[in-house]
């Protein structure tokens, strides 16, 4: 099978026909095991079909999403193309490579890069590297399962954000875009699984892209946030006189 997605889903109230419920250390999980889209490549042409719908909708109801890669395929278009459908329903992710036992060394070298390339936008997800049949792996792979969904849902105060923001600028300040100076002051959580954070401030809409990757690297750091996406929104005040350039 190219690709097959679990999604475990905690503290659901309904269960499907293919929903299947465990517990394990006191905690109750439910896993909605999807059918496999077993053809490369063919998701936007099969968009339409039922199963595929299905596995869509059922990445967008997970609180954490299993994505399934199988080693002795490296890492397919399909893959790539699910996994950017879960980044862009901000779930929480947990990358498990299955097979590992069954690719000699040269293989691992080459999947490892193609993770690295075509996974890129997935660097806050945590891979492990398992085999299902031999039950290798599998203990990890539910600690990171749990680890991901605390940091989709987890507080961030707002004194400890402000804190770290303003540290962060100390660190290293924003660039200056033209004439305007951006000027960072405080910021709150704006929402969570995934984790939002709202900065604001003066001419903002001049912050870079790389800026914010540096804030959320710092903020990533203390809370340590791991398998699930985090948003930055930026307010700029809309006072013209305030003196920011």
């Amino acid at each position: 099978m190219a690709f097959l997605a679990r999604h475990a889903r905690m503290q659901a109230d309904q269960r499907k026909a293919r929903d299947v419920v465990i517990e394990r250390d006191a905690q109750r999980y439910v896993l909605i095991d999807t059918a496999g889209l077993r053809r490369r490549g063919k998701v936007f042409e099969a968009v339409e079909k039922f199963s595929v719908v299905k596995t869509l909708q059922a990445i967008a109801d997970a609180n954490v999403v299993v994505l399934l890669l199988d080693a002795t395929q490296g890492v397919t278009d399909q893959d790539a193309h699910v996994a950017g459908y879960i980044l862009e329903s901000g779930r929480a992710v947990v990358v498990a490579v299955n097979k590992w036992d069954a690719v000699d060394s040269y293989q691992r070298d080459m999947l490892e890069r193609s993770l690295a390339q075509r996974l890129a936008f997935l660097r806050y997800a945590e891979v492990l590297r398992i085999s299902a049949k031999k039950r290798q792996g599998l203990a990890p792979l539910w600690k990171a399962i749990t680890q991901a969904h605390a940091s989709a849902h987890a507080k961030l105060p707002t004194p400890v954000l402000t804190r770290l923001l303003q540290d962060a600028v100390t660190h290293q300040a924003p660039p200056r875009a033209g004439h305007y100076r951006p000027k960072l002051r405080y910021a709150h959580q704006g929402g969570m699984n995934p984790p939002i954070v709202v900065i604001h401030g003066n001419a903002l809409d001049h912050v870079s892209e790389s800026y914010k990757r540096y804030l959320e690297g710092r903020i990533r750091a203390h809370f340590k946030l791991v398998g699930t996406p985090m948003r930055i929104e930026m307010k700029t005040s809309r006072n013209p006189f305030d003196g920011d350039r």
